[in-house]
């Protein structure tokens, strides 16, 4: 049975913020406010200056990490507060997660106080860390003495391991574990075609590695692809 076709404007569709990542007494709306039917988060962005006119370059750069930033609008069911949050992908760090870097607060009636109790309200860091845990949770690795990872098999590599060809992926066990490492490996070096590079490491056609990621990415293991962006 095929899956509904979310609607134009659906800020819930790409999976980044999902109603499961708030905690009880907040809601996902399904629109941005005034029920647009686009993602405002460009244009918010422009606004706020997140896109810097002065320079002539772009402020959601690799370099500073606000690239393809998206905007979240939700609401606090109590207090009726609407808020707006900034969702970014920090690729550098390591691991790769997701932090709030923005927050645009609303109050139900426009013109009314923001008080220092509804700032309170808003738990950004139980909301980042559920994120962070649906999409990038290490259920298949984990660090132990020696800087060795663990895989899902038991088998222990190490972190150079990580940028050596990883093998077949019908005998290697732990594989898209593997590839979904590499891929963040690789990413966190800066590079900005992961996918092409691990096509060379491995000694692949790029649209084998392509497939490799997106089976990655099917699976959990990696976050949804970037807009816009290779690799």
């Amino acid at each position: 049975m095929a899956l509904p076709t979310p609607r134009p404007g659906d800020q819930r569709a790409d999976g980044l913020l999902i109603q499961a990542d708030l905690p009880a007494g907040w809601n996902l709306a399904a629109r941005f406010p005034g029920e647009r039917t686009d993602d405002a988060s460009d244009e918010i962005d422009r606004v706020l200056g997140y896109d810097d006119q002065e320079t002539g370059e772009s402020a959601d750069s690799e370099q500073n990490e606000t690239a393809d930033g998206r905007w979240r609008y939700i609401e606090h069911e109590a207090t009726a507060t609407r808020v707006m949050i900034r969702l970014q992908r920090q690729l550098y760090a390591s691991p790769e997660e997701v932090r709030i870097t923005g927050v645009v607060y609303l109050p139900w009636r426009p013109g009314d106080p923001i008080t220092s109790h509804l700032l309170r309200e808003l738990p950004t860091a139980k909301i980042e860390a559920a994120i962070n845990k649906r999409l990038f949770a290490m259920k298949r690795v984990a660090t132990v003495t020696g800087n060795k990872i663990v895989l899902p098999s038991g088998r222990k590599i190490s972190d150079r391991d990580l940028l050596k060809p990883l093998g077949n992926p019908k005998q290697v066990l732990d594989f898209y574990e593997l590839v979904a490492l590499q891929h963040g490996k690789l990413s966190g070096q800066g590079d900005e075609n992961p996918s092409a590079t691990m096509a060379e490491i491995n000694g692949v056609a790029l649209s084998t590695a392509q497939g490799w990621v997106a089976k990655a990415r099917s699976r959990g293991l990696l976050p949804p692809g970037r807009r816009g962006r290779a690799g």
